[in-house]
């Protein structure tokens, strides 16, 4: 009997999400939780409200990243 594939990260998949928890949109840009939730306090990654959870799409996950390759080139 064959064993089943896993089943694949949400973040993988083919239909991708829009809106992350920030535990996701830490695990994509390769931080701590607790560093995206320090970002987040700092207003340098961007959130929105969808009832009383914090989400953050994909979009701000860019803006985020482009943030940290600025800053990369003004500090050389």
């Amino acid at each position: 009997m064959a064993t089943p594939e896993p089943a694949p990260h949400p973040i993988t998949s083919p239909l991708a999400r829009r809106l992350h928890s920030v535990e996701d949109a830490a695990y994509v840009l390769g931080v701590e939780r607790t560093t995206a939730w320090q970002e987040i306090r700092l207003g340098r990654l961007q959130t929105v409200r969808v009832g009383r959870r914090r989400l953050v799409p994909t979009e701000y996950i860019d803006d985020y990243v482009e943030l940290l390759k600025h800053e990369a080139r003004s500090a050389a």
